[in-house]
């Protein structure tokens, strides 16, 4: 099933959406949000199911689905982390800057817990303050979980997987090099992250899930031009069981937990990356310096996957860059 946010308060108003994200129904009788049907989804997954069961087979109509309308689907989450989990895309940064890849980085994933105080929608703009800030769309691939009890092995790890999303994890990325130089993580360098309209069960996918990853091309476009359309399930050292299992190590993850998979990335495609600091480190490495620029304001960027037959699963991410003004 397919399941979006309208927005509504913080917390959006939860709806059940047609597979061909042409209409939907509200799910008020079972959760007023996705953050309470996921607190309840051993009893709230069937129910969801059946309205869009009913929905698909027209013994009840929905309302037109407008993208414009909606909110992340989770508009804030109690937990959200996001992982590096293409090595390829680190590896290829480094090289780009002459600095070696640990051994360690191919065997024990990156992660950082990021902002999910305030997710924003697929249509929603992208507002930076100044472009000198070196604004970066990165397209990810994300799983929400329900539960996770602290030490959940790999194996156990599928099971908590609950739903699927794609979003666009900006990054700022001049202030990224004096944030790590502190040694702390990131946090101005990452501003509002933005997701899918809808986020799907696993079975949505059919045999491109595996359990693990997901295994289509992930496409990114900038006004018009494709940047990349690098294959999910291709180059990602660790996938989502092993995420799960990392981040659960010491401390039980709670339902609504949003793990991101870092920008997705195909080593050695020339539609390989999903972010601009990555073309930009293989245009240095090929002559010596980066010949395309970071976004500006009034750039338009589409981030989308689509199933074997062309059509969109999680629908469009289409977002505008504009300048916002600080109090």
């Amino acid at each position: 099933m397919k399941l979006a946010s309208l927005k509504h308060g913080r917390d959006g108003q939860l709806v059940v959406v047609s597979k061909d994200l042409s209409t939907y129904v509200s799910a008020a009788d079972v959760a007023p949000t996705l953050q309470a049907a996921l607190d309840t989804w051993a009893d709230s997954e069937a129910k969801l199911k059946a309205i869009y069961d009913d929905l698909e087979a027209g013994k009840i109509s929905g309302t037109a689905f407008d993208p414009v309308a909606c909110d992340a689907p989770l508009p804030r989450a109690y937990h959200w982390v996001d992982g590096s989990a293409y090595v390829t895309h680190v590896e290829l940064v480094r090289k780009a800057r002459g600095a070696d890849l640990p051994d360690s980085f191919w065997t024990d994933p990156l992660v950082y817990m990021g902002a999910s105080d305030a997710f924003i929608g697929p249509r929603d703009d992208i507002e930076v303050q100044s472009e000198d800030w070196g604004i970066d769309m990165e397209a990810e691939v994300a799983v929400i979980t329900d539960d996770v009890p602290a030490g959940t092995s790999v194996e156990k790890a599928r099971d908590h997987i609950k739903l699927i999303g794609i979003l666009n994890d900006v990054s700022l990325r001049n202030l990224i090099p004096g944030e790590l130089a502190k040694q702390f993580g990131f946090y101005q360098s990452k501003p509002w992250t933005a997701f899918s309209p809808v986020f799907v069960t696993p079975d949505e996918l059919g045999d491109a899930w595996d359990g693990t990853k997901v295994s289509l091309p992930l496409h990114v476009v900038l006004n018009g031009t494709t940047i990349g359309k690098p294959n999910a399930g291709v180059d990602m050292t660790f996938d989502f069981t092993q995420l799960i299992n990392h981040v659960a190590k010491s401390r039980s993850l709670e339902a609504g937990t949003v793990i991101g998979s870092g920008t997705v990335s195909n080593k050695g495609s020339k539609e390989g990356s999903c972010c601009l600091a990555e073309v930009r480190c293989l245009e240095t490495i090929a002559d010596g310096k980066p010949s395309t620029p970071f976004m500006s304001f009034g750039d338009r960027v589409e981030i989308d996957m689509f199933d074997t037959q062309g059509q969109t699963i999680f629908g469009r991410i289409d977002q505008k860059v504009v300048q916002y003004t600080p109090e």
